[in-house]
């Protein structure tokens, strides 16, 4: 006998259908975009159909193989091992000596003998030995049988009594933060390349080192990112060896901050990801945040009055990207709004306008556009409530658009947090060939470092350079004088 099916009862199996359509096409996407993060290179290259002039947001990032597993560096900092003691210099290496004669009269004195202390210092592709000769003198005194010696000074060091030169530390911490060689890479190279062995127990003290002189700078960097009105935040893992489970990684996270108005970047590393971290170090800042839809900004910015954020149209973007294989129609028609947006302050840049003549810029040609994309975004995802791409994409934009219509009539608000982002990339092509710090400590070192170099990143100073310099001469100047030392005040040499 055949069953009957009511047309109230087929309606629901149609909705429930539907439903379930819906939620495997969600999941399929997520599926896409998981084996895109895992296996993929990511490019979000939004090419028109209509229209081939485009502004080229995200750089497709080449993808490096992660090194094998008894290659991975394990620093443990804190976890002392007794010295071997310091190696021999090779006799090959190029040998510098510097003469060095006391700052006082030596007339009538007579020679005695010498005092040499060996360094070893880094050019680029050259090792040196440098050998300090300080000539030592004797002044004969009234005192019958008796003399007073006199000896030049040797010049300050970046690790009193210590052999690495300014340019050598400067060079091992470059090509780790900014070449992503771990410092047992570089000893295989020196030892190839050099015949210099130096044990990485030698290299980490002399990193610690480096960072305890280097405090007061970071310190300084820190109190100069934060004295803005406008400042941008974002934040990315990075694993610890250091862990309550044994065998296990402890997942930290870090939190960085940029200054658009000044170019300095701070990496503030932090043990998670919840509110603790950035409302401790947000607690002195008012004024413009800048992020992406992280819960933890916005539950600071509902507590602080004096706190306004700012959304990421860089982000919007991405999801409407994520959506267009199975919404193309809707999607494209939101990318190619915000292109029009991204074109402006592309034309905004490459005519050098000032902050005032951007904004006049963005009320006349972009408020149009800006306005028009809102209303139609309000307006489709009242028709889209799935929890597909599409609809999660409209849901994003309705709820960051409105965030970011300030930019509008602020020409120094940028449109997006891309350069922040751009910071971190370095972060990311680190953790593919050192992969997690050995501490809590060593982690808070590693942004210390990425603070640096971020910030020459962003003011086009050579990083070298600049931290050679600052090596030489900050253990002279004392902490009310340090802030001249950070890149965007820095003045080489003076």
């Amino acid at each position: 006998m055949k069953e009957t099916v009511s047309i109230e009862k087929y309606q629901a199996l149609e909705a429930k259908n539907v439903a379930l359509e819906q939620r495997l096409n969600a999941i399929l996407h997520e599926l896409t975009q998981l084996r895109k993060m895992i296996f993929g290179s990511k490019s979000e290259r939004f090419v028109p159909a209509v229209n081939p002039e485009q502004l080229e947001l995200f750089a497709t990032e080449e993808q490096e193989v992660l090194p094998q597993e008894e290659e991975i560096e394990k620093i443990t900092y804190e976890r002392k091992k007794k010295h071997p003691g310091r190696t021999k210099l090779p006799d090959n290496i190029p040998t510098e000596d510097i003469i060095i004669e006391p700052e006082e009269d030596t007339s009538g004195m007579k020679l005695i003998g010498e005092e040499v202390t060996e360094t070893i210092n880094y050019v680029p592709g050259v090792l040196i030995k440098r050998r300090y000769i300080r000539r030592k003198y004797a002044r004969e005194e009234e005192q019958e049988g008796s003399c007073n010696v006199v000896i030049g000074q040797l010049p300050n060091r970046p690790i009193p009594k210590g052999i690495p030169e300014a340019g050598l530390l400067a060079y091992l911490f470059i090509s780790k933060y900014i070449d992503h060689l771990p410092f047992y890479r570089q000893i295989e190279i020196f030892k190839r390349q050099h015949g210099w062995i130096i044990h990485k127990s030698t290299i980490n003290d002399w990193f610690i080192a480096i960072c305890t002189l280097l405090e007061p700078l970071y310190e300084a960097q820190l109190k100069a990112v934060m004295q803005t009105d406008y400042l941008q935040a974002d934040e990315s893992p990075i694993q610890v060896q250091e862990s309550e489970k044994k065998g296990k990684t402890h997942r930290g996270y870090m939190w960085v901050y940029r200054n658009p108005l000044n170019g300095l970047v701070l990496f503030d590393y932090r043990k998670g990801r919840g509110m603790h971290g950035p409302k401790e170090r947000l607690e002195t800042f008012s004024g413009l945040l800048q992020c992406d839809g992280y819960g933890v900004y916005k539950s600071i910015a509902q507590k602080r009055e004096d706190i306004s954020l700012i959304s990421c149209l860089a982000h919007i973007r991405r999801k409407f990207f994520e959506a267009k294989e199975h919404h193309p129609n809707l999607a494209n028609y939101a990318l190619k709004e915000i292109q029009k947006l991204y074109k402006i302050e592309r034309e905004c840049s490459e005519e050098e306008l000032s902050v005032e003549q951007i904004t006049q810029k963005r009320q006349q040609e972009a408020a149009p556009i800006f306005n028009e994309l809102l209303k139609w975004v309000k307006k489709e995802q009242a028709d889209n409530l799935s929890k597909g791409p599409i609809g999660k994409a409209l849901f994003y934009a309705k709820n960051h658009l409105p965030l970011l219509a300030k930019y509008l009539d602020d020409g120094r608000i940028l449109i997006d947090n891309n350069l922040i982002e751009n910071t971190i990339r370095t972060l990311a092509l680190g953790r593919k060939n050192y992969l997690f710090a050995g501490s809590h400590q060593a982690a808070q070192r590693t942004a210390m470092m990425y603070s640096f170099f971020a910030s020459c990143k962003t003011m086009n100073v050579n990083p070298l350079e600049w931290m050679t310099d600052v090596l030489q001469r900050i253990g002279t100047y004392n902490v009310n004088q340090v802030a001249d030392l950070l890149p965007h005040n820095w003045k080489k040499g003076e």
